[in-house]
C-alpha cells in the first residue's frame, strides 16, 4: 500500500512518499502552503497520480504530549482534506494523524550531517534572527515528511511484542 506523509505548516507541506509496499518512505516534493483550497487540491493530485491509499499528516504535540494551537490547525486541515477527498469520490482514501515530535529536529540534523555541517547549526540562528535559507527549509519540510511517514509505517509492521 503506498502511503504520502504530510508536514503541514503555515508556509509550506513537506510530502514524502512510500514505495509501493509500504515499507520505506522518502522525501517527495514540498507544496507552497499559499491557500488551504490550493493546497489540498495539490495533495488529492498526489494521491491520484501516485495511487496513495493513506495519507499520514503529521500531528504537532508538545513535548509533554498535550495538543497546541497548530495542532488544532492541523486536525481541521485533516478533517477538510478528508471531506475533499470523498467529494472527489477517493472514498479509500484513508487519512491518518501521527505524532510528529521532533521530527523536524531528526530531519534538520540529517541534512546537517549531509551537507558535512556539525550539529543543527546549519539550520538554527540565533534567537530573534532570521537567516535560514528558503531552500534548506524546504528541503527539511520534506525529510520531515519522510520521518513522520516512516514511524507510522515502521509501527504497521511491528507485532505485538515491538517486533518485525
Amino acid at each position: 500500500m503506498r502511503s504520502l506523509g504530510l508536514d503541514v505548516g503555515d508556509r509550506r507541506t513537506g510530502v514524502a512518499i512510500s514505495d509501493g509496499r509500504g515499507i520505506i518512505a522518502t522525501p517527495l516534493t514540498v507544496l507552497a502552503s499559499t491557500g488551504e483550497s490550493a493546497l489540498m487540491e495539490e495533495i488529492l493530485t498526489l494521491v491520484e497520480e501516485h495511487k496513495v491509499e493513506c495519507i499520514v499528516v503529521g500531528l504537532p504535540r508538545r513535548l509533554s504530549g498535550d495538543l497546541g494551537k497548530q495542532a488544532g490547525k492541523v486536525t481541521a486541515f485533516a478533517e477538510k482534506l478528508s471531506c475533499l477527498a470523498k467529494e472527489k469520490c477517493l472514498d479509500q482514501l484513508d487519512i491518518q494523524l501521527w505524532d510528529e515530535r521532533l521530527s523536524t529536529k531528526a530531519a534538520e540534523r540529517l541534512k546537517a550531517r549531509g551537507d558535512g555541517q556539525r550539529g543543527d547549526q546549519h539550520f538554527r540562528a540565533k534567537k530573534g534572527t532570521r537567516n535560514q535559507n528558503p531552500a534548506i527549509k524546504a528541503e527539511v519540510d520534506a525529510i520531515a515528511a519522510a520521518f513522520i511517514l516512516q514511524g507510522f509505517l515502521d509501527s504497521r509492521h511491528l507485532d505485538d511484542n515491538g517486533e518485525p
